[in-house]
């Protein structure tokens, strides 16, 4: 399979898995995780066929490293970005000291009005990675790199996530712990 086919088959998987499950039909349980055979099965059913060699392409391939099977691999999910009501339930984590958030330049003046927000999602994503901070913040428009100091939130009560492709989540971030340079 080529590259745009596989960037166009994780596209839809991040839809149903993140956003949209009832396009295709399926349900996500309490914690994001939906059954492999179910939503193969759903896929085909919606013209979106994809057998589980596929599924594992996908999820293998995807730059963002975004889907997990469970460890008995009977199940998969996205790791984190959802809008639907789920508890990923990822234990809390000591962050390093700084962490990045990649923006396009359009939302600074907000950001640095309110801060960081999680808006329709359940957290703000943080990288350790300068490159894939970057990269997000390119997906629409000019990039603008924003470092967090993510021990000095810590140290003030402020709870991290880390993601099985080492996103940091949280809450929110405060202006005050925005370097916005």
């Amino acid at each position: 399979m080529n590259e745009k086919e596989l960037r166009t088959k994780s596209k839809f998987l991040s839809l149903v898995l993140r956003h949209q499950p009832e396009t295709i039909g399926v349900t996500l349980d309490d914690a994001g995780w939906v059954n492999v055979n179910e939503l193969t099965t759903a896929l085909s059913r919606h013209g979106k066929g994809m057998s589980r060699e596929t599924l594992e392409e996908v999820v293998r391939t995807n730059d963002k490293q975004r889907f997990s099977f469970s460890d008995d691999g009977v199940e998969i999910r996205a790791n984190q970005g959802h809008s639907v009501g789920i508890e990923l339930g990822y234990q809390t984590a000591t962050p390093p000291d700084i962490l990045y958030h990649g923006t396009p330049q359009q939302f600074v003046e907000a950001i640095a009005r309110d801060g960081l927000k999680k808006m329709n999602r359940h957290h703000v994503h943080l990288h350790v990675d300068l490159t894939i901070a970057t990269d997000v913040g390119r997906r629409r428009g000019k990039p603008v790199l924003l470092q967090v100091r993510a021990s000095d939130m810590h140290q003030a009560g402020h709870e991290f996530f880390v993601t099985p492709n080492d996103v940091w989540l949280t809450d929110r971030v405060p202006i005050e712990y925005i370097d916005f340079s």
